[in-house]
């Protein structure tokens, strides 16, 4: 094999993954004059090839030539080789994969600034008797609608909270979190 450097390892490999071994999109922080730089020791080694992107199928781009027209990126069979992937399976594997999308994991918990109506909602959903939106309503000053918004969307979608409700004779629907959860 081929001394490669870890760039262009990520890039042929990422290649070999795509659908026509597309070497485009770049891995992530790459750009500018270093993309430059990379692709074209790549190219001058067989690495990659510089071909007409199609863009009715929404290829991405590597230069614009003008004209609505541009280039795009694919690994060549050197380039699968130089990472120990034969070509012929490369592209039969390619063909069969369809791109799937990224997900982004948010490792870092989300705090909630003291003294703001969002605290105040948390504290009365953690309080061992709950809260209804009447009573919510009542200490936040926010219209009904609005609370269920931000039970819904704050507290259960963005912050992850479980928030479970039940019908109390007298108070309606209440509304708890539980205080261990949080």
């Amino acid at each position: 094999m081929a001394h490669l450097t870890e760039t262009q390892t990520k890039i042929l490999a990422a290649a070999s993954t795509r659908p026509g071994n597309l070497a485009m999109p770049l891995p992530k922080g790459l750009h500018g004059a270093a993309a430059k730089k990379a692709v074209g020791k790549m190219i001058e080694r067989g690495l990659l090839e510089e071909v007409d992107a199609d863009l009715r199928r929404n290829e991405p781009l590597w230069r614009e030539t003008g004209d609505g027209h541009g280039t795009t990126l694919i690994a060549t069979e050197a380039g699968l080789d130089a990472i120990g992937i034969e070509p012929v399976v490369a592209q039969a594997m390619a063909g069969l994969r369809k791109p799937k999308p990224e997900v982004v994991e948010t490792a870092c918990p989300v705090s909630v600034r003291k003294g703001t109506k969002q605290a105040e909602l948390i504290a009365l959903l953690q309080a061992p008797e709950g809260a209804s939106i009447a009573e919510i309503t009542a200490t936040t000053g926010w219209q009904p609608h609005s609370v269920r918004g931000a039970i819904s969307g704050q507290l259960k979608k963005k912050l992850g909270f479980v928030v479970t409700s039940e019908k109390i004779e007298g108070r309606g629907r209440v509304y708890r979190i539980d205080p261990l959860e949080a």
